[in-house]
């Protein structure tokens, strides 16, 4: 089997589990999403000439660590910037939903509960559940629910399901 077909394979297998614990360990499931997709082409481009890894699953997993890691070092510079800026608005309080989060050990599961929220209609719940825990694509998805890949699309929008304040459903 070719690189690119075993890769395919892989983000289909692996995809779901790496996302869930970024989600965990970041707080942000688009940006787990994104370092999930920047490790799988980092794969692209590595393994062609490398080979495959003996295991890689964890070689996936620690780059997207490693990619969240770079992304924080940036992000770093900007927080300090921004809390020069506005050092009387730090007084906040504790998350409260990060702290009942911690109460449940799987990654996978915490996504799980997260893509089928309240505040999120029944279709964007069931869609959202198939995209994020089961790894399904877009299009996979609308030909289930019989509705075209935008409408779809609209559904598990990061905008349209995650606008909810407060939690790590959060995103920009």
């Amino acid at each position: 089997m070719d690189v690119r077909r075993s890769i395919e394979a892989l983000w289909r297998i692996e995809s779901p589990q790496i996302i869930a614990t970024l989600a965990r360990q970041i707080g942000d499931v688009a940006v787990a999403e994104d370092l999930a997709s920047e490790a799988f082409v980092a794969a692209l481009e590595q393994w062609p000439s490398g080979g495959v890894p003996p295991r890689p699953g964890a070689w996936l997993m620690s780059t997207a660590r490693h990619k969240a890691i770079d992304r924080a070092r940036r992000e770093e510079a900007g927080r300090r910037k921004a809390a020069l800026l506005a050092a009387d608005l730090d007084d906040r309080a504790p998350d409260m939903a990060e702290q009942a989060l911690d109460r449940i050990p799987d990654d996978l599961l915490t996504l799980a509960f997260i893509a089928c929220h309240p505040v999120l209609a029944p279709e964007s719940r069931v869609a959202l559940t198939l995209r994020l825990v089961a790894g399904l694509t877009t299009d996979e998805i609308a030909r289930a629910f019989l509705v075209p890949s935008a409408t779809l699309g609209q559904r598990v929008s990061r905008r349209g399901c995650f606008a909810v304040g407060g939690s790590w459903l959060s995103v920009r």
